[in-house]
């Protein structure tokens, strides 16, 4: 792909096989317009959306990508707007026959000598917040968690400048769910391994309402929580387990409202004297746990900020951190792309076990992968969710992927992860968050404020035009690239950067100045009762 900086009509292709190319220009372009190369509209063609650069017949593929897209319901002469209603999807690559670590790409050079200011935890991880959570085990004790917090934040947190902030991590699972069903384990695992992210420094504190499927020993077993000093120890000798902090609402001690936020605070303070003591240290850039997204897309994501990502997360992978990509809907049409980068078998069968989930779990409602594309990817020129999803993978870059891991996983080695969660914004960033990531890559082209409590959340966005109207909610302008002020190494050089900067507290990103935060939503797949 190369552009250069101008205002005459320009269109961009991906590939030298493709036989259709999106439109470059703010504001799309006019019937009639013709491009340097000869080429003439014969549509009037918005931003982003495909125009047909030789005529396709009936029936004939349509390639971006290098990739067959879809078929052309009709014959589209050159210049033609080429949109999702003109275009048949093609079915579903199938599981089996598949290439098998095949790529072996020669050894990059480590990336050394990069570091940043984080807090060291007694696990090992590292976080780049210092962090009070406040674990629920069940929906119904939200709202008094949720007026404890708030007093929490303007009456205590003030007396502990070091500690960043308090967050609930309120939910909807705990009670009415078939809990011993064999797929809850997905929720159950995934609201403990949140409550130990790096970000929260080994504090676990929890609020019970006491009635509860969900009951906080289940939640949190023994042995899942680190042991910090003698203070939180239960037993002494080699069997010392840590003790569970937990505020139950129903417990006769309580008479009245103000009793269950009163202990809650009680408890609250403990956990924030231990957090403010920690003060951050220079670590390197391998102790980075990024987890890329992307939401809101459309066709510039896979152009400009999406490939930025990836070339950021061959960086990452060089200097040592681990970078997780995610999506199963939205990788799963390029699964061929990632068994051939896996490092070994196990890696690409264990993808393949994935999808092949995930492939049952949709056929359940009666749906498949398209149901993925929203009104807005199409809108934004993304014709079905083939073409998303080229667009999407390229966020894992070309490195080796070293790993995967089911949802509510926590992470276990360093490296290029692929982390299965579902496409939807808000359940695979709870996803990540318990996989154990301690920051967050979010690309949009439609435009999201989307953000997270628990750590910080850089926003990329794909377009100039969207950089520029939400100039207070974007951190990086990818759009550049398209126009050719930049190259998407710049880019992505650009982007680690600030990732050091953000992951030393040097920098705060704009979801954080704002405080926009969305809820934490749990992959629930097992029975509701």
């Amino acid at each position: 792909m190369s552009a250069t900086p101008t205002c005459a009509p320009l269109f961009i292709t991906m590939h030298d096989a493709d036989n259709v190319a999106i439109v470059a220009n703010d504001g799309g372009l006019p019937a009639g317009t013709e491009f340097p190369s000869g080429l003439t509209l014969v549509d009037k063609v918005p931003q982003a959306h495909k125009v047909a650069l030789v005529d396709i017949p009936e029936g004939g593929e349509v390639r971006r990508y290098n990739v067959v897209i879809g078929y052309a319901l009709k014959p589209l002469p050159a210049g033609t707007w080429v949109h999702e209603r003109l275009l048949k999807m093609p079915p579903a690559r199938e599981l089996v026959g598949l290439p098998i670590a095949t790529i072996k790409p020669e050894p990059q050079p480590p990336l050394e000598g990069y570091t940043f200011e984080g807090y060291r935890n007694l696990d090992g991880s590292v976080g780049t917040r210092n962090i009070l959570a406040i674990t629920q085990t069940v929906q119904c004790v939200a709202g008094v968690t949720d007026f404890a917090v708030s007093r929490i934040k303007s009456e205590l947190l003030p007396k502990y400048p070091n500690v960043d902030d308090v967050v609930a991590l309120e939910h909807t699972y705990g009670c009415g769910v078939a809990i011993d069903a064999p797929d809850a384990i997905i929720p159950i695992r995934t609201l403990r391994n949140i409550s130990l992210n790096p970000n929260f420094g080994g504090e676990v504190m929890l609020v019970s309402l006491g009635c509860e499927k969900l009951q906080p020993e289940r939640l949190m077993p023994p042995g899942t929580i680190p042991l910090i000093d003698e203070r939180n120890v239960a037993d002494v000798g080699s069997s010392a387990d840590a003790k569970l902090d937990v505020v139950c609402l129903q417990d006769d001690a309580h008479v009245g409202f103000m009793s269950m936020v009163e202990s809650i605070m009680r408890q609250a303070e403990e956990h924030l004297e231990r957090l403010n003591a920690r003060r951050r240290e220079t670590v390197p850039a391998s102790e980075l746990v990024v987890g890329v997204q992307c939401g809101g897309s459309d066709a510039f994501s896979g152009v400009t900020a999406n490939p930025a990502v990836g070339y950021c997360t061959d960086l990452l992978v060089r200097a040592g951190a681990t970078v997780m990509f995610s999506e199963v809907t939205e990788v799963r049409d390029g699964i061929d792309q990632l068994t051939s980068r896996a490092t070994t078998p196990e890696v690409a069968e264990a993808m393949i076990r994935e999808m092949a989930w995930y492939d049952a779990y949709l056929d359940k409602g009666r749906v498949d992968r398209s149901a993925n594309t929203t009104p807005g990817n199409k809108k934004g020129g993304l014709s079905n969710i083939v073409e998303k999803a080229m667009g999407s993978i390229v966020k894992s870059g070309s490195s080796p992927i070293s790993g995967v891991i089911s949802p509510g996983e926590k992470l276990k080695q360093k490296g290029l992860i692929y982390a299965a969660t579902p496409a939807s914004d808000f359940i695979c960033g709870t996803l990540q968050l318990a996989a154990g990531m301690n920051l967050h890559v979010f690309t949009t082209g439609r435009g999201t404020p989307y953000g997270l409590a628990e750590v910080p959340v850089i926003k990329v966005a794909t377009r100039a035009d969207l950089a520029r109207r939400w100039h207070d909610l974007m951190d990086i302008n990818a759009g550049t690239i398209a126009t050719g002020e930049k190259t998407i190494a710049d880019v992505g050089w650009e982007m680690f950067q600030l990732m050091l900067d953000v992951a030393s507290g040097r920098k705060k990103t704009w979801a954080e100045h704002w405080k926009l935060h969305n809820a934490l939503v749990l992959f629930n797949p097992a029975p509701v009762t």
